[in-house]
């Protein structure tokens, strides 16, 4: 098995892994697809479902060689390929000047990227007919893992070591959606004006589309390089089902949305997430696909992570194959459009750790 394929059945399928103490620390809960631990597998880290109920049932597991004594890939009991997994990162031994842990500021995704959640809260998420499905961004907060708001003087400490320590290389800061017009767009902007200051570092935004543009314009005088404005599914069907409340903000209100941060950012430096698995049709999403592309936008296809704690965490993650198809469409539309995962100045597209969509490029 070619290592493209390998990366798409692993993240489909999930990785049993008997002592989770291995390697970097996981994910377990928070904003958006979770439960995952960075992998290396043939010098590519890549983000592999570990902590959930679809992982356990996996056919992939880690053994330890008999010959080298070092970690490998199983597939039912045959060894397959090597692999590492990244250390724990050197700032999260560290506490902030207010005696906040470093981690519970920010975590590492894959082996280089800085990722936080700047406000753990959203106004969604305690109303079971608001609340996106998939979404556990409370369990962390109620864990005592994190802390609900990151200060902008935190986030820049946490950023200025990561660089220094761990050589860190974007940071991605996502938000919880707070109840103001602007969708969290104000204090992403000011986050990102204090880290600039502190560290030179390329940073995403995401956040649901404010209800100004305006902001667009704020966030990148601000230091933002690239925005994430994130659609989740597609078909009208599957968004009221998945997450209605998000579901009340139109398609068409994005697309005005994407069309007018394209303005902003340039052509590929704003990206959607797409869950491919929670009921969209194949046709659905690559024809979504291709109107994203054609107005400058990278569709970031992910496979649905099913996240213990929520309402979907029984739902089964998406085929392999199917997924496999999907890319092969979507890279195709990104081949023909130049547009290029290599190119995102920062953010998940760029990282791409948590799809295999950028090696069918």
């Amino acid at each position: 098995m070619n290592k493209q394929a390998l990366i798409t059945e692993l993240q489909s399928n999930g990785l049993l892994l008997i002592d989770p103490t291995i390697g970097a620390a996981g994910r377990r809960g928070g904003a958006g697809p979770s439960d995952h631990k960075a992998i290396t597998i043939d010098g590519t880290t890549v983000m592999v479902p570990i902590f959930n109920h679809s992982a356990t049932q996996s056919p992939y597991r880690i053994s330890v060689s008999k010959t080298s004594g070092e970690l490998e890939l199983d597939y039912l009991g045959e060894p397959i390929a090597p692999i590492e997994f990244p250390q724990q990162p050197k700032f999260y031994s560290l506490t902030t000047a207010d005696g906040i842990p470093y981690w519970k500021i920010a975590l590492l995704h894959s082996r280089d990227v800085l990722a936080t959640t700047v406000l753990q809260t959203c106004m969604r998420y305690n109303d079971t007919a608001t609340a996106c499905q998939f979404c556990a961004i409370g369990q962390s907060l109620d864990a005592g893992k994190t802390i609900a708001r990151k200060t902008p003087t935190q986030l820049a400490e946490v950023a200025e070591a990561a660089v220094r320590l761990d050589s860190v290389s974007q940071l991605v800061m996502t938000t919880g959606t707070p109840n103001t017009r602007d969708r969290g767009a104000a204090y992403l902007a000011e986050c990102a004006s204090a880290v600039k200051a502190r560290v030179n570092l390329p940073i995403q935004a995401q956040c649901e589309p404010p209800d100004d543009f305006a902001w667009f314009d704020r966030m990148y005088m601000a230091g933002i390089e690239t925005l994430g404005m994130h659609l989740e599914t597609v078909e009208p069907e599957v968004r009221a089902r998945v997450m209605p409340g998000k579901a009340s903000l139109p398609v068409t209100y994005y697309f005005e949305a994407f069309e007018a941060a394209v303005n902003v950012f340039g052509r590929g430096q704003v990206s959607t997430y797409l869950l491919a698995g929670l009921g969209d049709r194949l046709e659905s999403i690559v024809e979504m696909c291709d109107r994203l592309i054609q107005i400058g936008v990278y569709p970031f296809v992910v496979p649905f992570v099913p996240i213990s704690g929520t309402p979907l965490a029984n739902y089964p993650a998406p085929k392999s194959e199917f997924m496999w198809i999907l890319y092969e469409r979507v890279g195709s539309l990104l081949k023909q459009a130049g547009l290029k995962s290599t190119e995102v100045k920062a953010g998940c597209a760029k990282c791409g750790a948590c799809s295999a969509l950028s090696t069918f490029e």
